[in-house]
């Protein structure tokens, strides 16, 4: 009884609800178990974000291929796997998960895969060296990203069944500012030279510790009180669910979410080159990245509830204002770029910047997440999550091969052509009907 009362405090503190009308869009039992759900869920999603943090694919996982003496040409395909590759089977996924009335094992199941995905890349690096290791490696992560293509699915289902409509953008919220201040004392750490050591060990360590983290998550998250729901069987599940893809054609509100979605990647898109620009102006060292790693970080931090507690509001202004903030930042490095070039050498301008842009990021990543999850109901949602994060893995594979502009028309280009995404992403998030 004393748990259930710490928890409740604690839910009251996050939450700060006084809407008595709250839980009308879960239902009675599950209103009853929502403080606790809502705990379990908060420290389950921290957990693997914390994970996430210590196998970053634009830090860690490269230093790892280069120590092993990996090909650099795979070194390239780090991060269009992790990310695509948990997006692009999303609506096979959830042709299986529609014929479930209890789902939360899904995501337990995708957690204890992606632990054992991550062991396994820490047995690669421990033992072996060059192509083979490097190959093995991208193997692994094929199923670690296939693996959190479960836990994307089945997380905004038992989200939708489990919290009030009107305190799942606190959860991610509060989740990612967790997870920021993991992130910032990583940089801290990197700045102060506490990760200056090459030796392969360390790395190892550190996988194995996120093999534990997901597995903590996968135990925390099985505590999950979650209710029945409804299920839709059907003989060949694959096959209707790519006929589902007519979604896009019949449901206008959903058709133009999905690509005002597609215009505001441009939030992460935009980060990579901003990084590059500052290698380039600043210097190439750790001590640089660690900036940056902070600057991520601390964004998290402070900017994760309050754009939780906006999204409760209207997750489509969120997504207005993050994308016009995100698109702002592009702006005004290009502007630095063709106007004021010595101001790029400073050791301020481009790291302040890059944290505008991530507080920008949480914005769209928060205002997306929660403006799909309340846009509908029960095996809608399902739909809606699976199709459109589907078609985000294409347009992520396409969208980011605007890369190989760059020897063409330069970083300051390719960083302009995603500042009008974003602009034009925002336009259309403000025709976006409100879903709260």
């Amino acid at each position: 009884m004393a748990n259930k009362s710490l928890s409740s405090q604690l839910y009251e503190k996050l939450v700060n609800e006084e809407d008595a009308r709250a839980c009308e869009t879960i239902g009675t039992e599950a209103c009853k178990e929502a403080p606790g759900n809502f705990i379990k869920m908060l420290l389950s999603l921290f957990l693997s974000k914390l994970g996430d943090a210590l196998i970053n694919p634009k830090i860690t996982l490269p230093w790892v291929m280069q120590t092993i003496g990996a090909p650099a040409y795979l070194l390239g395909w780090l991060v269009p796997i992790r990310e695509s590759g948990s997006l692009l089977p999303q609506l096979a996924i959830a042709s299986v998960i529609r014929r479930m009335p209890v789902r939360k094992w899904v995501w337990v199941v995708g957690s204890i895969l992606q632990a054992m995905a991550v062991l396994g890349i820490a047995l690669v690096a421990w033992r072996l060296e060059g192509s083979l290791a490097g190959w093995l490696v991208i193997g692994l992560l094929v199923i670690f990203s296939l693996a959190r293509g479960l836990n994307s699915v089945a997380s905004k289902d038992v989200l939708g069944k489990t919290i009030p409509k009107s305190q799942r953008g606190s959860l991610n919220g509060w989740s990612a500012s967790g997870a920021g201040l993991i992130t910032l004392a990583m940089g801290a750490a990197l700045a102060l030279g506490l990760s200056d050591n090459s030796d392969v060990g360390m790395y190892v360590l550190g996988f194995v510790g996120a093999a534990i983290l997901w597995g903590l998550a996968a135990i925390v998250y099985a505590g999950v009180e979650e209710q029945a729901g409804e299920v839709d069987g059907g003989r060949n599940g694959l096959l209707q669910a790519f006929k589902r893809l007519s979604l896009m054609q019949t449901d206008v509100r959903f058709r133009h979410f999905v690509l005002t979605r597609s215009l505001l990647l441009c939030s992460a898109l935009s980060a990579p080159f901003i990084v590059v620009m500052a290698q380039q102006n600043i210097g190439a060292s750790i001590g640089i990245m660690a900036l940056f790693l902070m600057a991520s970080g601390a964004a998290s931090l402070f900017s994760g509830p309050f754009w939780g507690r906006f999204a409760d509001t209207s997750s489509r202004r969120v997504m207005i204002s993050s994308g016009l903030m995100a698109a702002l930042v592009g702006l005004l490095v290009v502007a630095c770029e063709s106007l004021a070039q010595p101001w790029l050498a400073s050791l301020w301008l481009l790291p302040g910047l890059y944290f505008v842009l991530s507080v920008a990021h949480q914005g769209v990543r928060l205002g997306r997440k929660t403006y799909v999850v309340n846009m509908a109901e029960g095996n809608q949602r399902t739909d809606y999550v699976s199709i459109s994060n589907t078609i985000i893995g294409v347009v992520l594979l396409l969208v980011g091969g605007v890369g190989s502009l760059t020897p063409i028309i330069g970083l300051s280009g390719v960083i302009l052509i995603l500042s009008v995404m974003g602009v034009a992403g925002s336009w259309m998030a403000v025709r976006l009907p409100e879903v709260e």
